[in-house]
């Protein structure tokens, strides 16, 4: 194991075996020297092994399933088959997917390579029109490409390489019936590779059934945190925490920064408040349409927003360069979570920040979490602090001008039977209210005309109940009224 660990630390991708158009591509796009668990499993793949890779993110995975590809591919003659691909490579988020196919064009160069991207969300129709003329590689999420398959839309029988990436996040997603389905439908003369940030017991079960007397390799130890990123905490109370995130982000040292929230909601609601208070923000989450979360994705990763609100979804599938800083503005429920939210800084070598915002009915969470990374962070802030609800906004008028005389004491209310007159002068005097016998009545002239009521004959006067019962006690008739 230790000559292992030496061969690592001073290999070079000329001496992994790779071919050497690829290696003019890998110098080209910037690719210097490969990292450990691409050293150690490169050479693996290229020799037919099947892998079963221990990493964590931002570790390089992408080039150490994708280069021995892109090897065997250059050798391959001819182009695909109609609805077939020479690859299939799952993984459980969209953005992941789109990530692994521009970096495999970038590591592809100049090489004639065919990929389609298989994903929900988005319509199905250039999906399977790419698919209906083969491509090298097909790069999916499992749901997708299961429906597919069953839609006859893709044949998996000359599918030679299958890659599982982010295999226990599938498995927590809830696709291990989906993966098992696909993997059926490929011989197993193909060339497996499945790398999982940890080997739970579902994991190992499910590597077991798909590899072939695997080589594992483990670049990392599970659990552990990139030593590059600084991790501190922040006692806050949840009215607080919005306060606090302002005060940290108004330092313009935190020049990329992603805020991960517990719930779609919550980010939406993070993302709102930002906005209010001033920061231009985009949030990312489930329930954001595929063009949503890529035109957010794309805005963070241009410069063109600097704050990306985000849930566990995007945790292990944001690989954008210059993330200074990661802010849990929720602590996650799974301690795992927070290794991959923060993983999202301090990548291939670079330094970074992690700040956690804790209120006080996470602290259990803080506990497993401090378990798993084993180490205590440091925390700064106080819980006991009396928190004070912030002041509500005005509503709004719906457009309409403001009411001069708002907020202003009402008037008196005036005695019965009275009525306030008003005079040129500007005096006031009293005077009796009228009766309603009083009212004028009739044409019009001095007053409101009164239709008659329905079924009340013309020309004939209404009685009142008190005024036919006052007839009827001076013994008067059903007559006319004198």
């Amino acid at each position: 194991m230790r000559q292992l660990k030496e061969f690592a630390l001073t290999a070079t991708f000329e001496s992994l075996g790779l071919p050497g158009p690829l290696l003019a591509s890998l110098a080209k796009a910037g690719f210097e020297t490969p990292t450990k668990i691409q050293a150690e499993s490169i050479p693996h793949q290229l020799a037919g092994k099947d892998i079963l890779g221990i990493a964590q993110t931002g570790s390089g995975k992408t080039a150490a399933f994708g280069l021995p590809i892109l090897a065997a591919l250059q050798a391959l003659p001819g182009r695909p088959r109609p609805m077939t691909a020479r690859a299939l490579i799952l993984v459980p988020t969209r953005e992941l997917a789109v990530q692994i196919d521009e970096a495999l064009r970038k590591m592809a160069g100049s090489m004639r390579l065919t990929t389609v991207l298989v994903l929900g969300g988005v319509s199905r129709f250039n999906q399977v029109q790419k698919l209906a003329k083969g491509v090298d590689i097909c790069i999916a999420t499992p749901g997708r490409m299961k429906d597919l398959v069953d839609d006859d839309k893709i044949w998996l029988s000359e599918t030679r390489w299958l890659i599982l990436d982010e295999a226990d996040r599938m498995l927590d997603m809830g696709f291990i019936g989906p993966v098992k389905e696909i993997a059926s439908k490929i011989s197993w003369r193909r060339q497996t590779a499945l790398f999982s940030a940890t080997m739970a017991p579902e994991v190992s079960k499910l590597a077991e059934g798909l590899l072939r007397e695997p080589v594992r390799v483990e670049a990392t130890v599970p659990g552990t945190t990139v030593a590059e990123i600084e991790q501190r905490v922040i006692m806050a109370g949840s009215k607080a925490k919005r306060d606090e995130l302002n005060k940290l982000l108004a330092d313009p040292a935190l020049e990329r920064v992603i805020v991960f929230a517990r719930t779609k909601h919550g980010a939406d609601r993070v993302a709102k408040n930002l906005e209010i208070d001033g920061f231009e923000a985009a949030a990312i989450h489930g329930n954001k349409s595929q063009n949503a979360r890529q035109a957010a994705l794309k805005g963070f990763s241009s410069g063109n927003v600097r704050i990306l609100v985000a849930t566990d979804i995007a945790a292990r599938g944001i690989d954008v360069p210059g993330v200074s800083h990661v802010i849990n503005y929720d602590l996650p429920d799974d301690a795992e979570n927070y290794v991959h939210r923060i993983g999202r800084t301090g990548r291939n070598g670079a330094s970074g920040t992690a700040i956690t915002l804790c209120d006080g009915t996470e602290k259990g969470k803080l506990r497993e979490i401090e378990k798993l990374i084993r180490k205590s962070l440091p925390v700064s802030g106080d819980l006991t602090i009396v928190e004070v609800d912030p002041p509500k906004r005005a509503k709004g008028n719906n457009g309409r001008k403001p009411n001069p005389n708002a907020g202003a004491p009402r008037r008196a209310k005036q005695p019965a039977g009275k009525v306030l007159a008003g005079f040129g002068d500007g005096t006031r005097h009293a005077e009796p209210r009228r009766t309603h016998a009083e009212k004028p009545r009739g044409d019009g002239e001095a007053g409101r005309s009164r239709k008659p009521a329905a079924g009340a004959k013309a020309g004939k006067p209404r009685w009142s109940k008190g005024q036919k019962d006052a007839r009827k006690a001076a013994g008067g008739g059903k007559g006319r009224r004198d």
